[in-house]
């Protein structure tokens, strides 16, 4: 684990589990910016330590990165006692999924393991890692569980019943711990993420900038090309923020959340 400042801040930790180089790390980045104290998961932990090293010293918050693979219930009990130790978890957005095919796969061709996997993270370990913070966020009486799902938890398609049937049931089992606890103050919502999530804003920009300055023709602008279907995932990560900072008398349950022009194929 690494961080940048000193001590926890008193808003509590927000823990991201599945924290790659796009909506995951801006979903980070944007609770860093609120000052949280943020603990970053995924699988990949030298990727992540340069993650939570980067976002510490942007955001001048406190950043934690901590290895978890969550189709094994071991490695999420073993990550979220390190989680545990910073302090009160007040977030938890449940971010991982296990990587699609992008290609069609005929049911005959899907390999078993491959579609246990699917299923072990995507809502196997959604449940151990809500286990891990819903004591702690009843005793409270406050906290927010976001699960991050998309189109797929929706609609089955065919030659993706892979990551449909996992998606599917992420899905239900945030709706049945929205119905158990809200009423004991925790809110629980589900994302639909429907389109295909791109580059961060703030690396599109220095992208632009850089080229901009070796070029004297028109550049795409600071966000790049955004009429191409292309989700922002800063843009994606503030909806994950209102959620948190809902009015209780309003709690969203689900919301979907997608491009202007055009939409995933999950």
């Amino acid at each position: 684990m690494r961080s940048m400042a000193s001590s926890a801040s008193p808003k509590g930790i927000a823990a991201i589990v599945g924290v790659g180089p796009k909506l995951g790390r801006s979903i980070a980045r944007k609770f860093a910016h609120e000052g949280y104290t943020v603990a970053i998961l995924a699988r990949d932990l030298g990727r992540l330590s340069r993650f939570a090293d980067e976002i510490a010293r942007e955001e001048k918050a406190q950043v934690f990165a901590i290895r978890i693979d969550c189709s094994e219930s071991r490695s999420i009990k073993e990550a979220f006692e390190g989680v545990l130790s910073l302090g009160f978890v007040e977030v938890l957005v449940y971010n991982a999924h296990h990587p699609p095919s992008w290609s069609p796969t005929s049911f005959a061709d899907i390999r078993l393991e491959h579609f246990e996997k699917s299923l072990a993270v995507a809502a196997v370990g959604a449940f151990h890692c809500a286990q891990q913070v819903l004591p702690g966020m009843v005793e409270r009486g406050r906290g927010t569980i976001l699960f991050t799902g998309c189109s797929a938890s929706l609609n089955g398609i065919p030659g993706f019943s892979d990551i449909c049937c996992g998606k599917f049931a992420m899905r239900a089992l945030s709706q049945c711990l929205a119905s158990e606890f809200q009423p004991l103050g925790v809110h629980v919502a589900h994302v639909i993420i429907d389109g295909i999530i791109g580059t961060p804003r703030w690396i599109t920009a220095s992208t632009s900038q850089q080229r901009c300055s070796s070029s004297s023709s028109a550049g795409e602008g600071q966000h790049g090309r955004r009429g191409d279907g292309w989700m922002d995932p800063d843009a994606v990560a503030q909806t994950y923020w209102l959620l948190h900072v809902q009015d209780r008398s309003a709690w969203t349950q689900e919301i979907d959340v997608r491009p202007s022009s055009s939409s995933s194929p999950f």
